[in-house]
């Protein structure tokens, strides 16, 4: 089908290198015009491309003259030229799409010239890299050329204050990470004073590794949240109990979801264990999330391969990257779970304040680019999600490096025995090896059997990373043997030493196949840079997780049945290609999973963005609130007056109740009467009842200086909307948990989300109106007004790549529940507030 639609349309790809050339060629002729210009002249350039853009020229009608600057600029202060290949891929940088370049290509010196040409406009670009490290080097080391074209340059690290940050988002150009990018958008919309925001508008951001960011962390939500104080008790009592439990007759587990439950036997066991009758019970929901969790941290997550113990802390392992995330934390209690299996100190469970994921934070940029060596693979999900094309860029030099057939074993064990041979013999000779693996477990196993080999190697994985840069500069030094997880110093080069190019340049050897081709890729990618030789090989084993997962029993036997032992590899293109072929499945179902969390994102998104505006509305007010209060007060009294009078007949409508509204929540007992309602329609009623709350209104007016009673008005919008969006968010969570039950009724969950979302942010935009409405009327000022934060101690965690989700009882109607008793369905309010409305 592909090769049909090639023929009728031609390749796409090719066509916008087409394009793309001509602009380069241009760029190519004006160098020998700049060449001539002075350092000066150089220099003096950028202010005239300001003064023009300023005048009414676009970025695009600059872009040539600009590139060819840059260019010119780089010769002198980096001493690198940029190649032809490198400007294509600063042109497509420019367009808003994604530049595939291969590893060595100069992805980085690529970026100066659309950050250049758009940091001239004055609104800012921010280039997102994966690590702090490689934001602190790139600041650096292109910070001198931007700085001699007299742009500023700030990097948005981890750790700075408030000033720092707000000094470094000034500047033309940012360099920092995804996370601190995301975390900064979260905390500037929850801060009291305008003052306090950092951030400047989101413009253009340049996102390097790009497929890490918006493929692999998609999922990833980012979190601030606040202390919600547990027993730790009950994670340590769960923990006791399921290491008495026994795999299969106590509980099953599925491999490809990674599901634990308990079987019968397993429930009886609880049920004696903890002394209780039935532990379904409504009263023993809570035990039942704790033994979950517990089982969960037991069975599906393993140390050193999901999380590593560190400084007697649980410290998460990104599974695609294998860095370190520090500071993120498990969601739903599973991190105090992990804690407790390991014997540490449990830490307080959290409640969600704000919350994003990368997907829809980064799609608030004006304009989006990316860079990568390995994205055509996902070209689909980037062009539907992030609306951005895949420009595969040529490469400067032809790819020599030969890349080998897969060689598969019938064990691990035969495996990992021909894996340290081939190693052995290539040290011997001198070339260097770089070992990738998917997991950190494998990576010290490789370690100890090299180890016993007697060949001497550095292992590159989580719990080192801080030598991260160091060991990837050695890695094509003669004889080097290096074992990587599979981030394998992604974002560095690896540079040939001396004499290995004649030895045949770096071999990488891959110990398993990665359920995403795009992590193959890049491993196989650290090697044959620049037209350099090298060689990949991939060994795999009949017991790897993905060959297990997709069905290799069949060859197993067949294996076996034709005698061959665990020495004896096969190398099949046929096998290959199953291996291919299961790896596009995987791939194609985490992309229906991003799909359908964008889905539900999207609904939580748009909530987000009107009260975002709202809270921005009132911080950034200098003017009198009164009129955004008095619509609210009007509203909450709409819903009231007309909730009383729908009867047809008047003597049946509702007016004491009206009344015993008003003075509750309004006006004083003597401002109104049943009677003055009496014989109006239910308009003039609301009218009337806004006649006086406008009197009591300007009398409070007059109770404090005009700035102190603004400051009031503040206080309570700012109070109340965000109390009330902190619980909507968790009533979003709720919903999002057991919406997918609603399949078993032939509905679509994701509409049920959509209509009942809606109708839940309705209810809370109500809440929040009565709120403002009782409590600006009703509240006793005072002149010692502070706006305070909803929730102390507050900090930035990560999801798990899952949705965040936290226990609640469902729900069961109870006899002789009183109006002020607690709500049974655990949400902690009263009965009447709740499901007694």
């Amino acid at each position: 089908m592909a090769g049909i639609l090639t023929k009728i349309f031609g390749d796409g790809n090719k066509k916008q290198l087409n394009l793309i050339q001509k602009r380069v060629d241009e760029i190519e002729a004006l160098e020998a015009d700049i060449e001539k210009l002075s350092d000066t002249a150089l220099q003096q350039k950028t202010e005239e491309f300001k003064e023009r853009y300023n005048n009414g020229e676009t970025t695009d009608d600059l872009l040539v003259e600009a590139f060819a600057v840059v260019r010119e600029a780089s010769k002198r202060v980096l001493h690198m030229r940029p190649f032809p290949v490198q400007i294509i891929g600063a042109i497509a940088l420019h367009e808003g799409n994604i530049a595939e370049m291969k590893t060595g290509e100069g992805k980085t010196l690529a970026s100066t010239m659309p950050a250049y040409l758009n940091g001239i406009t004055g609104k800012g670009v921010h280039i997102i890299t994966v690590n702090d490290y490689l934001a602190e080097r790139d600041a650096r080391e292109m910070g001198v050329l931007y700085n001699f074209l007299g742009l500023t340059v700030g990097l948005n690290g981890n750790g700075l204050s408030k000033e720092e940050k707000r000094e470094a988002y000034a500047c033309d150009i940012t360099y920092g990470t995804n996370n601190e990018y995301g975390f900064d958008y979260l905390r500037d919309n929850m801060v009291l004073y305008k003052e306090q925001m950092v951030q400047s508008p989101l413009n253009f951001a340049i996102i390097d590794e790009v497929d890490s960011i918006l493929i692999d962390e998609a999922r990833t939500p980012l979190i601030i949240s606040g202390s919600a104080k547990k027993s730790a008790s009950s994670y340590q009592q769960a923990n006791g109990f399921v290491t008495t439990l026994h795999a299969e007759t106590d509980y099953t587990y599925d491999e490809k979801t990674k599901g634990v439950q308990l079987t019968e036997e397993g429930i009886n066991k609880a049920e004696r264990y903890f002394s209780i009758e039935n532990l379904f019970n409504l009263d023993n929901v809570s035990l039942t999330h704790h033994i979950n969790q517990a089982l969960k941290a037991h069975v599906s997550m393993h140390r050193d391969d999901d999380y590593v113990v560190e400084d007697d802390e649980v410290v998460i392992v990104d599974t695609f990257t294998g860095r370190l995330m520090k500071g993120r934390r498990y969601s739903d209690g599973l991190h105090q779970a992990i804690e407790a299996k390991e014997g540490l100190q449990i830490q307080n469970e959290s409640m969600t304040l704000a919350s994003i994921t990368f997907q829809n934070f980064f799609r608030m940029y004006n304009k989006l680019a990316g860079m990568t060596g390995t994205a055509k693979t996902e070209e689909e999900e980037f062009r539907n999600i992030y609306n951005m094309d895949v420009i595969a860029i040529p490469t400067n030099q032809s790819i020599v490096r030969d890349d080998r057939a897969d060689l598969i074993y019938k064990s691990m064990e035969g495996k990992f025995r021909a894996v340290v041979e081939n190693i052995k013999e290539r040290h011997e000779t001198g070339q260097p090896v770089l070992v990738g693996t998917v997991a950190v477990e494998t990576s010290e196993l490789i370690a100890q059997l090299l180890k016993k080999a007697g060949v001497r190697h550095n292992v590159l994985n989580a719990k080192n990373h801080f030598r991260e840069a160091e060991i990837i500069e050695n890695a094509g030094q003669k004889g080097a043997v290096t074992i990587a997880t599979n981030m394998a110093g992604r974002g560095t080069d690896i540079k040939l030493g001396e004499g290995v190019k004649e030895v045949g340049g770096l071999a990488v050897v891959g110990t398993e196949r990665h359920e995403s081709r795009r992590i193959d890729n890049q491993l196989r990618g650290r090697s044959g840079r620049q037209g350099d030789p090298g060689v990949t090989e991939f060994y795999l084993s009949m017991e790897d997780e993905l060959m297990r997962r997709f069905g290799s029993d069949n060859l197993k036997s067949m294996m076996e049945r034709l005698g061959m032992d665990d020495d004896q590899p096969i190398e099949s293109k046929m096998v290959s290609r199953a291996v291919e072929s299961a790896q596009k499945r995987v791939e194609g179902n985490n992309f229906d999973a991003r799909k359908t969390v964008l889905s539900y994102d999207d609904v939580l998104r748009e909530q987000r963005e009107i009260i975002y505006k709202q809270r921005f509305d009132v911080i950034d007010s200098d003017e009198n609130l009164r009129e955004i209060i008095e619509n609210m007060i009007v509203s909450s009294v709409e819903r009231v007056v007309a909730a009383h009078t729908q009867d047809d007949d008047e003597d049946n409508w509702e007016l004491q109740t009206i009344i015993e509204y008003a003075h509750g929540n309004l006006l004083d007992p003597e401002d109104i009467s049943v009677e003055d309602l009496r014989g109006i329609e239910p308009e003039e009623i609301t009218e009337l009842l806004m006649k006086k709350i406008r009197e009591r209104y300007d009398e409070k007016e007059t109770e404090l200086e005009p700035d102190q009673f603004h400051e009031f008005e503040k206080v309570i919008l700012l109070r109340t909307v965000d109390s009330k969006w902190m619980d909507h968010i968790d009533q979003m969570d709720q919903l999002r948990q057991g919406i997918h039950l609603r399949a078993y009724g032939q509905n679509d969950p994701l509409r049920e989300y959509q209509f009942e979302g809606f109708a839940m942010f309705e209810e809370m935009i109500a809440n929040i109106e009565d709120e403002v409405a009782k409590y600006i009327m009703k509240a006793q000022i005072r002149d010692n007004l502070k706006r305070e934060e909803v929730v102390k101690n507050t900090q930035a965690v990560s999801g798990d790549g899952e949705e965040k989700k936290k226990s609640r009882k469902p729900f069961v109607k109870q006899d002789n529940i009183g109006r002020n008793d607690p709500c049974p369905c655990g949400s902690g309010k009263k009965y009447k507030n709740c499901h007694g409305k």
